[in-house]
């Protein structure tokens, strides 16, 4: 890994109550009560947690952000939430793009705007992007990633790099069991960096690896020359695993 610092970010998508984000919190910091000095952490539960999450970390060296928030401010936009409720909380980040939420209607106009909505509002973000198998046997990954960078840095300026992270995630990968080897998500995680300097300082940005990352493979995921760290799905759920691959960092 580069001088970048690694960010290892846990997304727990629909799961956990309150109640279990403080437990999961006060389990997580028992196990890792010193963390690494050069790894940044960072959690990402569902909205009926964040508060708690919160405050089960003040003191603790790893911040907080939502899944995901709207382009408004306010509005009669039912079920969703904006980056000033998100602030509200405490937590200071949110996930854009997820393939999930792509798959649920998200283009990549929405996208765009929610990432130039989040940081004018003051939060950071971690950007998704990821290609599926189809896209990938076609060999159109290096197109399509390069199209989904392009499409939401395109209102971002360049002195805003440090408030952007790019998580690479192969859909095929996600969920799945399947991980992409290091070469290929060296490989990719390269593009995406190398697109992102058309808008970002593409030395300063950070680019995660996202999909199946789990405490056995993460240390070889991690000393790939062009990935800064992890988004982590399941295994962010399990305190021992999670802490593993802050380690592994």
């Amino acid at each position: 890994m580069s001088e970048r610092v690694p960010l290892i970010a846990g997304n727990w998508k629909m799961n956990l109550t309150p109640d279990e984000g403080r437990a999961w919190c006060d389990g997580f910091k028992a196990r890792l009560a010193t963390p690494p000095e050069r790894v940044e952490i960072a959690v990402c539960p569902p909205f009926t947690a964040l508060e708690a999450v919160v405050s089960s970390l003040v003191g603790y060296p790893a911040w907080v952000g939502s899944q995901t928030i709207h382009s408004q401010a306010s509005g009669a936009h039912t079920g969703e939430i904006s980056a000033e409720m998100v602030l509200a909380t405490g937590a200071v980040g949110t996930i854009l793009g997820h393939s999930e939420r792509r798959e649920a209607g998200e283009t990549d106009e929405m996208v765009a705007t929610r990432v130039r909505r989040a940081l004018d509002a003051g939060l950071r973000v971690i950007l998704c992007v990821g290609e599926r198998l189809e896209q990938r046997e076609a060999g159109e990954t290096d197109a399509h990633v390069r199209a989904q960078v392009a499409a939401a840095l395109a209102r971002v300026d360049r002195g805003e790099s440090q408030r952007i992270d790019i998580a690479y995630e192969p859909i095929w990968a996600i969920g799945t069991g399947r991980t992409a080897t290091p070469e290929i998500a060296q490989e990719t995680c390269a593009v995406v960096r190398d697109a992102a300097s058309a808008h970002v300082d593409g030395g300063v940005i950070r680019v995660l690896y996202g999909g199946s990352v789990n405490d056995q493979n993460a240390a070889e995921l991690l000393s790939q020359a062009d990935i800064d760290g992890a988004l982590v799905g399941g295994a962010s759920l399990d305190v021992e695993k999670f802490a593993a691959i802050v380690e592994a960092a």
